[in-house]
């Protein structure tokens, strides 16, 4: 039998505020080049994840999956800390 592998994508992010009860914002960074002037573009997109300990602190970079959707707008899960911010 074959084993089944996980169609659900990873992020690995930056948390900018866990000011709500078991859950934060993680602004994951990208960069793309402009088409025209190949200029490089910084590219930031904000997501909410489920944090069900309140483990994460601001600063802490961490790995988030996709899951089912846990309310509007939160759709994925925190998985672990990677690594500590300054302040924590």
């Amino acid at each position: 039998m074959a084993e089944s592998v996980s169609k659900r994508r990873e992020w690995v992010g930056r948390v900018v505020s866990n000011k709500m009860d078991k859950t934060v914002v993680v602004e994951i960074e990208r960069s793309i080049i402009h088409p025209l002037y190949r200029k490089v573009l910084r590219r930031v997109t904000k997501f909410k994840a489920h944090d069900e300990n309140n483990a994460c602190k601001i600063g802490d970079r961490v790995r988030m999956i996709e899951t089912r959707p846990i309310s509007k707008d939160k759709h994925m899960r925190v998985i672990e800390v990677v690594e500590k911010g300054q302040g924590s």
